[in-house]
């Protein structure tokens, strides 16, 4: 089944064109709302760099389960 998705409102503007994979291997910066200190923070305390670490990382995957169960609970 394809997939289709519009990331336009979640990049940043120089992202926007970019392959899933390029913006995968982007700073985090490139997501919309992260901003460059806010990328110096992740990288600080989680060794985050990238979106790729950013979304496999384990602290924020676990967060993210958390809720889904949370959510699929109610």
């Amino acid at each position: 089944m394809a997939v289709s998705v519009d990331l336009a409102k979640q990049l940043d503007k120089a992202y926007e064109e970019l392959t899933v994979a390029e913006v995968l291997d982007a700073p985090v910066a490139a997501l919309a709302g992260v901003s460059e200190g806010d990328a110096e923070k992740l990288a600080a305390a989680f060794g985050v760099k990238t979106v790729r670490d950013l979304g496999s990382n384990k602290y924020f995957r676990l967060a993210a389960t958390l809720v889904e169960l949370d959510q699929s609970a109610t």
